[in-house]
């Protein structure tokens, strides 16, 4: 097809999708997502897709089933097929400089969602579109250090992918929320890879650990998922979750606000699965006039607790791909 024709079969597709205007030229945009280890995850994709099909972008999905190789293999691919750009949600961190400046040489831009990648050149990638969440740990220590008071509190703690930057940051936040404050302590930590059934299964081994769970205070989980998980270790174990033990957590995917609806979580902190609708107006600018985004499109990040109607808020979340 002539690219007149081509131009054509665009903008008649645009026109009957409403897709924005300068979304016309029908984009192909290439998508190397994790994987689907949680609710959040999962929502972020049917997100994604729904933000691509609306705007009138042919998106090409990869899933890497949380290995780094994956990605990697995908994102040259990608630049194989000649994507107009392409969307990466990172396994971890580091690692990415050489496949990354392979991109940059084709000339495709790179936007990374809701998660970080460390590098010594930022001008391999576009954007950057995440929470900051550094403070999603923060709110979460904040909030658990304002519960308990002056009581002496043993905090564990199931942390994310080794090496992600969710992990690495909702530590670090929660850390410096609970510093100064000597009756909090965190007194056991362990990746629970971002699963249901590794965050139980870890849960199980600490509650062994803490004389059957009755030395743990608290359990703060980087995400909803591993927070479930350890809800059915700590009831398998006789306790109460969010009593006996209280649950802390990050995402606020549905499960865990029917959780707090029946008294078993206490508190989440939002990360919102639409990161793409962000990213494809920044990337739609860029293509258009060659507006340069900030390199940081920060979503917010936002506190839930069993004060706040949870039952209402997950039928309010039912349309945001979950």
């Amino acid at each position: 097809m002539s690219k007149l024709g081509k131009l054509a079969a665009a903008l008649a597709m645009a026109t009957v999708m409403g897709a924005p205007a300068f979304a016309q030229d029908g984009m192909v945009v290439g998508f190397s997502q994790v994987g689907s280890e949680s609710g959040w995850r999962a929502a972020e994709t049917a997100v994604t897709r729904q933000e691509a099909e609306k705007r009138g972008i042919d998106l090409k999905f990869a899933d890497a089933q949380q290995k780094q190789e994956n990605q990697i293999k995908a994102i040259r691919s990608f630049v194989a097929q000649g994507v107009d750009a392409i969307l990466l949600a990172p396994v971890v961190a580091t690692g990415w400089d050489d496949v990354l400046e392979e991109a940059k040489e084709a000339e495709i831009p790179v936007i990374l969602l809701d998660r970080n990648i460390e590098t010594s050149d930022d001008d391999l990638y576009l954007t950057a579109v995440t929470s900051d969440q550094v403070h999603e740990g923060k709110v979460a220590g904040d909030y658990l250090v304002g519960q308990v008071g002056s009581k002496p509190c043993n905090v564990v703690e199931l942390q994310g992918t080794t090496g992600s930057s969710p992990a690495i940051a909702r530590k670090k936040g929660f850390e410096e929320a609970i510093a100064g404050h000597d009756n909090v302590k965190l007194t056991r930590s362990q990746t629970g890879d971002f699963t249901r059934t590794k965050g139980k299964e870890v849960m199980e081994s600490f509650i062994k650990a803490e004389n059957g769970g009755k030395d743990i205070c608290a359990v703060y989980a980087h995400n909803d998922d591993m927070a479930v998980g350890a809800i059915q270790a700590i009831k398998e174990a006789g306790l109460k979750p969010g009593s006996d033990i209280m649950v802390v957590s990050i995402d606020a995917v549905p499960d865990i606000f029917a959780a707090m609806a029946a008294g078993e979580a206490n508190a989440t902190v939002e990360l919102t699965p639409n990161m793409a609708g962000p990213a494809f107006d920044a990337l739609e600018a860029y293509k258009k006039d060659g507006t340069e985004p900030k390199k940081w499109i920060q979503t917010e990040s936002k506190l839930y607790t069993q004060a706040d109607d949870p039952k209402a808020v997950m039928e309010s979340k039912k349309g945001l791909g979950y």
